[in-house]
């Protein structure tokens, strides 16, 4: 209060202050430079040009960064047709950047286990010269949004829908207040685990193309296709062959080393989801092989199932069986 009085009394004695000369009042700025002294125009003057050249220069200066913005603006739109323009001669000289940065990046959206195929693959082919195609498939906008997804329940910020969850399978108190006791999970059966999503794929696959290593010719034959995709819920890697007609007992990754059908999950917190007594699905022509499990990093089963091993596997029996057709 004191300090408020104090600038009160301040502010009224600054509006109640009396000039020694109150007849004298302000003389406009035309009279003043007509009456003024020489040294006094001449200085006006000087200003006033000085004034005139900072809002040339202020005005050129403005036009010189709305082109640049303009340009800025305009340059993704080039970049892309400069890409798209340089696709044919990429192709001629079979140097595919543009498809190689787009890889790379959609590499990094993968998940862990994807992710370490891919590199593994990449390098097998890059240190031996395999006969091989790799490549990701699936939605980048899906992708980015699971990898949200993840980081905020990381970071421990449940959403709406989560919190409801957690409160329905919250310790209850009965009514006579006695000690609370957690509600029991219900064990889906086998038919309704599709219903719950425990086989929710993540949206990017891994396309792995085999070419047939005696080719001659750079456009080498197609031996089969392979797609790796990593069911999120059961943490395992799935491989199937793309365009098979055959059952999945008779698939060329089924028994591809001993007692390893897909049917039996690689670690035993899958088995937990899937609950004691049921197996994977077996209508399903993706499986979760055991090898698939050690070259994903997601257990460490036998040292010779690395990809090399896989690979030269592979490639035994598909021309096995090409032999017999």
């Amino acid at each position: 209060m004191y300090e408020n009085n104090q600038y009160v009394k301040a502010i009224k004695a600054c509006k109640d202050f009396k000039s020694k000369y109150p007849d004298i009042e302000i003389v406009p700025e035309d009279e003043f430079l007509r009456d003024a002294p020489e040294e006094i125009k001449t200085s006006h003057k000087e200003l006033c040009k000085l004034r005139d050249q900072l809002e040339e220069k202020r005005k050129s200066l403005q036009e010189t960064i709305a082109n640049r913005k303009k340009f800025l603006t305009s340059l993704p739109s080039h970049l892309k047709s400069l890409k798209k323009a340089s696709l044919p001669l990429q192709n001629q000289l079979g140097v595919l950047h543009t498809k190689k940065v787009k890889q790379q990046q959609l590499a990094e959206l993968l998940p862990p286990p994807l992710y370490v195929i891919y590199s593994q693959i990449v390098a097998q082919k890059e240190a031996f010269g395999e006969h091989i195609d790799l490549e990701i498939v699936g939605s980048i906008k899906d992708a980015q949004a699971f990898a949200r997804q993840l980081a905020i329940k990381d970071t421990g910020l449940a959403t709406t829908s989560d919190r409801t969850k957690l409160e329905d399978d919250v310790l209850e108190e009965d009514d006579e207040g006695l000690r609370r006791r957690k509600r029991p999970e219900k064990v889906p059966s086998k038919e309704n685990l599709d219903q719950t999503g425990i086989y929710q794929a993540h949206p990017l696959k891994v396309i792995l193309n085999v070419n047939d290593d005696e080719a001659l010719d750079q456009n080498a034959v197609k031996l089969l296709t392979l797609r790796f995709e990593s069911l999120t819920k059961l943490n395992v890697v799935c491989v199937g062959v793309e365009g098979s007609q055959e059952s999945p007992e008779h698939s060329i990754l089924c028994n591809l080393f001993p007692n390893d059908t897909g049917l039996e999950l690689p670690h035993q917190s899958a088995k937990l989801c899937l609950a004691d007594g049921i197996v994977f699905n077996d209508k399903r022509t993706s499986r979760p092989y055991k090898h698939d499990a050690v070259v994903s990093g997601l257990s460490v089963y036998q040292n010779q199932n690395r990809v090399q091993t896989v690979v030269q596997r592979i490639y035994s029996r598909t021309k096995a069986q090409l032999a017999l057709m």
